[in-house]
Order: C-alpha cells, then structure tokens, then sequence
C-alpha cells in the first residue's frame, strides 16, 4: 500500500491537536483506514474525508472519534470507541479518528475549529528525493 499524506491539525488557540495525522481521502484508504495496526500514538490520527461515520470492525484497540463539519468546526466528540462499534454525526464531513482518550487530552470538544498547519505528500518527498537530471554543458 502507498503511503498516505500527513498533516499537523491545530486548534483555535494554535495548539496542535494531532501532530501526525494520516489523510484518509480516497474510497481505498477509507475503508482500509487503521485496520491492521496494533494502535495508535500520543500525537498520531487519522483523518477520514468526506465521512460522517466510522466503524470499528475488525481493529485491535480502541479510539476518540471526532467529527467535523465543512468549516472544519468539531461538531461532536465520541469518546473511546471500542472494537466492533459504530459512530455516525450528521452534518459531518470528515473524521478525526485518535488514540482512545486523546481528544480530552488535547481539549478538543464541539465548536473548536481545527486548521491544517503543515502538509507532506508522499509522492512529493519523492521526487524531491530523485537525484538532479544531468544537464549538458556549453
């Protein structure tokens, strides 16, 4: 599987709330989201985009689910999801998707607005990566 995108979401105060958040924004990374992983880190997320629900099938631990509406203004926290669970919000575009008891860690809670701090493309790490072309010389 490809690596996915990653940004740092902060919150109104500036605060970062997730410093290594995996973009979610394809049918294919959506679905497969944090399935086959142990857990997750202080600092690490998921963010599922577009979604207004998520499940827990098949995961190994338990997750906050943070929903955010097209502002990206949390419109509901659901805390500490357990394995073979669901959540949905209306009105949600995306899901934040964290280690279980981070969003109350991190003050994260309905009417907070998350903001993308940084961005780091995969596919742009490596052509970034790639050794300089040889130019001719005159």
């Amino acid at each position: 599987m490809r690596s996915l995108p990653q940004v740092a979401l902060a919150n109104d105060d500036g605060s970062v709330v997730c410093e290594h958040c995996l973009l979610a924004e394809t049918m294919f990374a959506r679905l497969r989201g944090l399935l086959g992983r142990s857990g997750l880190a202080e600092g690490e997320g998921m963010l599922l985009r577009p979604a207004s629900s998520i499940h827990t099938a098949f995961m190994r631990f338990a997750i906050d689910a943070v929903f955010v509406d097209k502002e990206n203004r949390v419109v509901k926290v659901a805390p500490e999801i357990r394995p073979w669970r669901a959540a949905a919000c209306r009105g949600a575009r995306a899901v934040l998707e964290l280690p279980a008891g981070e969003a109350e860690r991190r003050g994260i809670r309905p009417g907070v607005s998350l903001t993308q701090v940084w961005r780091s493309d995969p596919a742009s790490r490596r052509r970034s990566q790639a050794p300089p072309s040889p130019r001719a010389t005159t």
